[in-house]
């Protein structure tokens, strides 16, 4: 028998997934208007056709007959609307990449300036810690090749390979006169998605990047080693989402899980009513009850916003910060077959287990926190959603477009932060958290509309 394998996608940018689902061809029966249609849709294939092979005849260079295919494919997706794309074998590749969060590598965390690639962070325990390589290192050269002129991606494409094989980098660090010369031998990376902290001496806080492979269980690695280390003193839980821009369903899934003893975490509605899909928790929270506060922003989309969803609407989570992205739509990644990359395509939206489709509108926070951004990044600290994305899916009653997604890089000055930690304290108190143990809830009158 013959059967269609896909795989879903929640991701506002790039990301992917490796959720499989099986569907089975259905019978179709058409009648004379649905053949009629098809013998119209058959003619526009053959002017597709006449077109083609005139470009292929008369453009005045010859053309690559496959670049040509794939132009073609990837504008009929991109025509649909702004998350449907075509991806060639190697984007293909390097999506598998990203959401399993595992490669061959060095283990460092880099950015791009002045042309020249800038260390981040090195990873702990990878070859980069290792030999000693340190944030704020510039690195110029790749096995004896300038990085000028390099994109990020092809630099970082150059820093992967096989496990066990040899790179040569040049660095130029603060401090030092000369050039610095490491060899380092690629080993197996995994992409840290959640860190964690303690935070007021009582308070846990978790940061979750990305919704990949290892999201699910670097989370549970940090929970229990907070709990221990913070012990009976622990106040609750901070989940910082912002400007976390999806991935996986099934991690958005399992991450809501973490915190819920049942209930649906999210449905999935496709075209047809028999495709519809619900997911519901298991028995078991994570962090035995404690309260959570979630913190989220314009940059909080798709996986994140489901996580939110579902604790907001269950009453196990308040959620702080300002409304999110906006992404309320589900992608299928469609392998084309060896060599032939992949469709992302749009199938499905998604809806919180009150039955809210935040497509193009996002969630909203319980309480709203504007954070104090430096007059020279005022213009540049605001998102606009996916309601203002052209082609986007449009959902019924008021789109809303336009949230802060700023920052402070020094925690003391986070007020969303601040707040979260007055909440767990008892020193504030919101109708939707759970309570603080020694405290208890005011009425919802006495919640906080804003913190400015």
């Amino acid at each position: 028998m013959m059967r269609k394998t896909s795989v879903i996608l929640l991701s506002a940018a790039t990301g992917a997934a490796l959720t499989l689902f099986v569907t089975q061809p259905r019978a179709v029966f058409m009648g004379s208007s649905a053949r009629a249609a098809t013998a119209d849709t058959y003619r526009q294939l053959n002017l597709f056709g006449d077109v083609f092979e005139r470009v292929r005849s008369d453009y005045v260079e010859k053309p690559d007959d496959t670049k040509l295919i794939e132009s073609a494919i990837s504008g009929m997706l991109t025509g649909l609307d702004p998350h449907s794309s075509y991806m060639d074998a190697k984007s293909f590749r390097d999506m598998q990449v990203q959401t399993r969060g595992e490669f061959g590598g060095l283990g460092i965390e880099v950015t791009m300036e002045d042309g020249l690639i800038k260390v981040v962070s090195p990873i702990d325990d990878t070859p980069a810690s290792r030999a000693g390589v340190m944030a704020n290192d510039i690195i110029t050269n790749l096995d004896d090749e300038a990085v000028q002129g390099l994109t990020l991606n092809q630099a970082v494409e150059k820093m992967r390979g096989p496990v066990n094989t040899k790179i040569k980098l040049k660095i130029i660090r603060k401090g030092q006169d000369n050039p610095i010369d490491v060899t380092l031998v690629r080993d197996n990376i995994r992409v840290r998605s959640v860190r964690a902290r303690v935070e007021a001496d009582d308070i846990a806080y978790i940061r979750i990047t990305t919704f990949n492979e290892q999201t699910t269980e670097g989370l549970k690695k940090e929970v229990a080693n907070l709990s221990t280390q913070i012990g009976d003193k622990l106040k609750g839980y901070v989940i910082d989402l912002r400007n976390n821009p999806g991935g996986l369903l099934e991690e958005a899934v399992t991450v809501s899980d973490s915190f819920l003893e049942k209930g649906e975490i999210v449905s999935t509605r496709g075209r047809n009513a028999e495709e519809t899909q619900r997911r519901t928790a298991h028995a078991g929270d994570l962090t035995k009850g404690k309260p959570v506060i979630v913190l989220v922003n314009g940059g909080s989309a798709s996986a994140s916003e489901i996580v939110a969803g579902a604790l907001q609407d269950h009453k196990r989570a308040t959620i702080v910060g300002t409304r999110s992205f906006g992404k309320g739509s589900v992608q299928t990644i469609i392998p084309l077959g060896s060599g032939n990359g992949a469709l992302r395509l749009t199938t499905a939206r998604y809806y919180t287990p009150s039955g809210k489709s935040i497509q193009a509108k996002g969630i909203v926070p319980d309480i709203e926190v504007l954070q104090d951004v430096p007059d020279e990044l005022k213009s540049r600290t605001d998102t606009k959603g996916e309601a203002s994305l052209r082609g986007h899916l449009k959902n019924d009653g008021d789109e809303k477009t336009g949230s802060q997604s700023y920052v402070p890089p020094d925690a003391k000055d986070d007020k969303a932060l601040k707040l979260a930690d007055d909440l767990l304290h008892g020193i504030k108190n919101s109708a939707n958290a759970a309570p603080t143990p020694g405290t208890t809830d005011k009425a919802a009158a006495d919640k906080p509309k804003a913190a400015n």
